[in-house]
């Protein structure tokens, strides 16, 4: 009898068209979501516009637009997008600009919890627990149960209006520490009611977000979820229970992809990172004497960590062989062959961050010539221009002169820029 031969998984082109939900792409790439730092009092701008619309033309399948706040207390930047009815026009021009080039668009959607700017918003930042918060000198507020009733809705509400601008995809953010990773936490969750102890209970705000986006949108437009793998520090939200929450995640039916991150912007802000930590860049848009104090002992909370390609290829495959939701993967993506692992280890769309930052024509380029590499170093000096429009420093300006210098920022937007960059590749 012969033996019926096995079959071979077969691996996709990263440059062929591809379904994700109800979305088709173009091809298998997605600008990362890196907090472009070019909106203005929570609203659109030409300039945000042109920075996507310099993505799509590059090439992506799809560009995210970072980060786009469900609560005024939620936002990590005074000027960061707010859902809200008066967005709307400028939110339609963007899609509209970007989907002119061929590319979709995708929002992220979230609530930075603890990660929130006090002083900015006039509001106290939220958390699962009391927590200070070491870089604003205060305590934040525990969330009551209807702020999170209030949370979720709010999501529900974001990604409806996505879906009236144009939008073919929200990123729901459950990374980072955010306000629905905060709660995943042991480290930071200290509750003893029904959202915290268990993992069941931890990860109850963030499953009560998910489904609350799909009751919103239905099947209209798709629904990511970005997801920490390890928070980076001890005591935190790590593997083991990442992969059971993506296990439920699957199971609630209301994701059509996975996208896993790493790294806690309150407590090791460059764990989401590899490359360098800029500690005199960081050091340079602060006053004194936040200034010197970085200088001395900026190392101790801002680290440096090797960098290596595909650096979260490892991780991430191990939530790959437990769900079978289609999966993007993040860090450290940078020419074709590491596009062509991800695809061959069973990851269906790759997003790339920094590199694109270096050269947002990085697509086009790898797709006529296989051989091309992205020229970024990863020396994140990127993240200390993103309060003033983010931007690669080795790059020269068009008009021949230097960006305008953001105005000094204190050593919150110093730290919350490794958080709210998010640029991993």
């Amino acid at each position: 009898m012969t033996q019926k031969p096995v079959a071979q998984h077969e691996v996709p082109d990263v440059f062929a068209p591809a379904q994700l939900g109800p979305v088709t792409l173009r091809n298998r790439t997605i600008k990362a979501a890196t907090y472009e730092g070019m909106s203005h009092k929570s609203l659109v701008t030409d300039r945000l516009i042109d920075f996507h619309v310099q993505h799509a033309a590059g090439g992506v399948g799809m560009t995210t637009v970072a980060y786009c706040a469900v609560a005024p207390e939620g936002r990590t930047d005074r000027h960061q997008i707010l859902w809200r009815p008066e967005a709307l026009p400028g939110l339609r021009k963007l899609t509209d600009a970007v989907h002119a080039e061929g590319a979709a668009i995708s929002a992220q959607i979230g609530h930075a919890g603890p990660v929130g700017n006090p002083k900015a918003n006039g509001a106290p930042a939220l958390s699962p627990s009391r927590h200070f918060h070491k870089t604003t000198l205060s305590f934040t507020k525990v969330a009551t149960r209807d702020d999170l009733a209030r949370i979720v809705a709010a999501h529900g509400n974001a990604a409806t209006m996505a879906a009236e601008a144009g939008f073919d995809a929200v990123e729901v953010h459950l990374g980072h520490n955010y306000l629905a990773s905060s709660f995943l936490s042991p480290k930071l969750n200290h509750r003893t009611d029904e959202y915290g102890g268990s993992l069941e209970n931890r990860a109850r705000l963030a499953l009560e977000t998910v489904q609350a986006v799909r009751r919103a949108v239905g099947d209209r437009i798709a629904i990511i979820v970005k997801l920490n793998m390890d928070d980076g520090y001890p005591g935190g939200f790590w593997l083991d229970e990442a992969i059971v929450v993506a296990q439920w995640l699957e199971q609630s039916g209301a994701v059509d992809a996975l996208e896993m991150t790493a790294g806690s912007s309150l407590l090791n802000p460059m764990y989401l990172f590899k490359g360098d930590a800029p500690l005199q860049e960081f050091a340079g848009v602060m006053p004194e004497p936040l200034k010197t104090g970085i200088k001395l002992v900026g190392s101790r909370f801002l680290h440096s960590y090797p960098y290596r390609d595909g650096y979260l290829l490892e991780d991430a495959k191990q939530i790959r062989s437990h769900v079978k939701l289609p999966m993007i993967l993040l860090g450290g993506i940078t020419d074709r062959q590491i596009m062509d692992t991800a695809m061959a280890e069973g990851f269906e769309f790759v997003a790339l961050g920094r590199a694109l930052l270096r050269e947002p024509d990085l697509i086009n380029r790898i797709q006529a010539d296989a051989g091309t590499r992205s020229l970024c170093n990863h020396n994140n000096k990127c993240m200390t221009k993103i309060y003033g429009g983010t931007r690669c420093v080795l790059v020269p300006q068009s008009d021949g002169k230097p960006t305008a210098q953001a105005p000094a920022a204190d050593v919150t937007q110093v730290v919350e820029a490794a958080e709210t960059l998010e640029a991993r590749a």
